[in-house]
């Protein structure tokens, strides 16, 4: 609804002051258009809001306007107050100062409110975190946060995936959770970089202020960085013929983007099995899970792979051929 978006708009100038056209548009999913004639409707409506051209102009709210507008919707309600969210604050020591702030809010609400609250809290929990043991964010977290925080250069000891030892000045931009492992996005010498914190080994905090680039949104570069790192990852594509008992269980170990392969495959044959093209990142990761799978799938090509898992089968047959069992191990024992 327009009443909605306005009031949207509103708010987000309240609390930037100045954001472009554009901005606005992408946050509201909306048309620049669109975000100009809301803005002629709240200056006719008096709010003191205008626009500016050239460098650095966009959409700007009078400094000192505020609006008591504050209401909250239902679903809003249902959103601040599903569990979880303060899993990964915690690792910044902020958990408890948003359990405090909810706690605020939620005795200011209206008893309605209140209930609606509640039933979120009880029925949608967000959990973060992967399947596997979390990763430790290390000691250091803290300290990034804080200069992230005070727009203070930081002088970092960093280890590499490589195990190399390295140290670099970083300008602090901001920090992500992704999957529950924390990442620094930083401006160094060479360009922007995004570091592990886990792999932080020291952390000091400089005098000097960091150069935060002009127009900088965290989410944006995040987005974008994300993408173009997915796109580096190397690919090992492999064709294969899949049985139909594991069609419906292939998405839940390969991921869901397996289940969009299945739509488009050619039709199953006589035996019902269909083919796929699937992606790994490396030849030893395809050849993990071909055997794994093991007389459900059927590697086409490449042949390197074909032939690779059909040696290690070999070789695990053979490591076991002869063997005794651990019952075969207890009755000689007990023989002897």
């Amino acid at each position: 609804m327009r009443a909605d978006r306005l009031l949207s708009l509103l708010m987000l100038l309240q609390i930037r002051g100045r954001l472009p056209a554009h901005e606005l548009a992408r946050r509201l999913e909306v048309s620049e258009r669109t975000i100009y004639r809301d803005i002629d409707a709240l200056s006719t409506a008096g709010v003191p809001v205008y626009t500016e051209t050239g460098p650095g102009g966009g959409c700007v709210l009078a400094e000192g306007y505020r609006t008591n507008l504050t209401g909250l919707t239902e679903a809003e309600v249902r959103t601040l107050f599903m569990s979880g969210a303060s899993g990964l604050l915690a690792d910044l020591e902020l958990g408890h100062a948003l359990e405090a702030a909810l706690l605020k809010l939620l005795a200011a609400l209206p008893s309605a409110h209140r209930q609606d609250a509640e039933r979120a809290r009880q029925r949608i929990y967000l959990d973060a975190a992967g399947w596997s043991e979390p990763e430790e964010a290390g000691p250091h977290l803290r300290t990034i946060q804080e200069a992230a925080w005070q727009d203070r250069r930081l002088l970092l000891t960093y280890r590499k995936a490589n195990g190399e030892i390295i140290e670099r000045i970083a300008d602090p931009l901001g920090l992500v959770a992704k999957a529950g492992i924390w990442y620094l996005v930083g401006a160094m010498q060479g360009g922007m970089r995004v570091l592990r914190i886990s792999r932080v080994q020291a952390a000091t905090i400089m005098e000097e202020s960091c150069q935060r680039p002009e127009g900088f949104d965290l989410a944006t570069f995040w987005a974008e960085w994300s993408a173009e790192f997915k796109a580096s990852w190397p690919q090992y594509p492999v064709t294969a013929r899949v049985a139909p008992d594991l069609v419906p269980i292939l998405p839940q170990v390969l991921g869901e983007r397996v289940q969009a392969l299945i739509k488009q495959a050619d039709p199953p044959d006589a035996e019902g099995w269909i083919t796929l093209t699937l992606s790994f990142e490396t030849f030893e990761g395809a050849r993990t899970s071909m055997l794994g799978f093991g007389t459900n799938i059927e590697v086409l090509e490449p042949e390197e792979l074909r032939e690779g898992v059909a040696k290690f089968a070999a070789r695990i047959v053979a490591f076991y051929a002869g063997k005794p069992g651990v019952k075969e191990r207890q009755s000689t024992m007990l023989d002897g």
